[in-house]
């Protein structure tokens, strides 16, 4: 873990205090458009369904639909929580929708898929914190879908590690939870959410013996050292998996973008992540949370 590495150079770093809305040549990329895309958002619509594929503008979208593997994101559309960060809308959420799972359900037969991710916004308001409509989610998928994979994409339920034992119960293949960023910068990127809840999180649900996952993105104006040190935390905490990203702003009110980190740079990340010994680490400029989620099972 204290192994010496070579900072890459340093014209490779990025672009600092960056104009989120200048982006780089290496992020510039067209959106393809297909069948299966154009039916993946004709279902989600008919069903009033929805993922955090549209809602974070995720640039992989096409990619993971075209290969079989979408996010859905349960609890409805609203968080109770206002991360920095995130493109989800704040506010009171609506009642959880009794419809919800049965449509997502329905939709993971319809399109054939191999592999998916569920994610939810924060539900702070409910008295489980939405624990209870996790577990049926997973557990109806189980019996309906038994030979899908399935990656699930927790939030931190306040550290209460008895709502995270409801998950862990289900058994999906892959549980994740993400960091975000590095410890410095939560209070300023997370809302309510701490480094070391997580960290907690993390290390609960290794423990129960399932894969666990978490993430970062880099742009925030998080330094070298403290990614290496977060890899470190997420290592002893029993993490396997972990993806690293840029940071795309998504608005002028969202946290302000510092850098645009060189493609190189990510790569060099890549490879310190598995010569420390991830078993998988995706590290790239494009990389989101289930990027190549279908690989991270096996």
């Amino acid at each position: 873990m204290n192994k010496e590495y070579n900072k890459p150079n340093d014209s490779l770093i990025g672009l600092h205090k960056a104009d989120f809305r200048r982006k780089p040549d290496w992020l510039k990329i067209k959106l393809p458009k297909g069948f299966k895309t154009s039916q993946v958002v004709g279902l989600l619509n008919e069903k009033h369904l929805h993922t955090i594929c549209s809602s974070g503008m995720c640039p992989n979208r096409a990619e993971c639909w075209g290969s079989g593997t979408a996010t859905f994101m349960i609890g409805g559309n609203i968080c109770t929580r206002n991360c920095k960060f995130c493109n989800v809308p704040t506010g009171k959420p609506l009642p959880l929708d009794p419809k919800e799972i049965e449509g997502i359900v329905d939709s993971i037969k319809q399109l054939n898929l191999k592999h998916i991710v569920i994610t939810s916004v924060d539900r702070d308001d409910l008295a489980d914190l939405g624990a209870a409509h996790w577990a049926l989610m997973i557990r109806r998928l189980k019996q309906e879908c038994p030979g899908v994979t399935m990656e699930v994409l927790i939030p931190d339920f306040q550290g209460k590690l008895e709502l995270v034992d409801m998950i862990i119960a289900e058994r999906p293949d892959v549980i994740s939870h993400n960091l975000e960023t590095v410890r410095r910068l939560t209070p300023e990127v997370r809302t309510f959410a701490t480094y070391e809840n997580s960290l907690k999180v993390i290390r609960h649900i290794a423990s129960k013996g399932i894969r666990s996952k978490s993430g970062i993105m880099l742009g925030l104006g998080e330094t070298r050292d403290e990614i290496l040190e977060t890899m470190d935390d997420l290592l002893s905490a029993g993490c396997e998996v972990m993806t690293i990203g840029q940071y795309l702003q998504p608005t002028k009110n969202n946290y302000p973008l510092q850098e645009y980190v060189h493609p190189d740079t990510f790569a060099e990340y890549g490879r310190i992540g598995k010569e420390k010994g991830f078993r998988h680490i995706e590290s790239s400029p494009m990389v989101r949370s289930s990027y190549h989620a279908e690989r991270h099972v096996h």
